[in-house]
């Protein structure tokens, strides 16, 4: 049996404006100033909504990156 694909914030054609507060507070928490025990608090609840919501723990992380697309054996050389 095959999963779903995991989904990304990125693969979304029209995200909520919810969702995009959410994934731009994630990436500028970082840059506040704020303390770090603060800000691992905020980004650990905002992956465990996407995680609830979602499915998908890394919805506002990027997306994996692969060396290419896949091949079978008859078309290697």
């Amino acid at each position: 049996m095959q999963d779903a694909p995991d989904f990304y914030f990125s693969d979304m054609q029209d995200a909520p404006d919810f969702l995009k507060s959410l994934e731009q507070t994630r990436r500028l928490s970082t840059r506040e100033g704020w303390c770090r025990a603060h800000i691992e608090a905020i980004q650990v609840a905002i992956d465990q909504y996407a995680e609830a919501a979602f499915g998908n723990r890394e919805f506002f992380l990027n997306k994996p990156h692969s060396i290419g697309p896949s091949r079978s054996r008859s078309e290697i050389p």
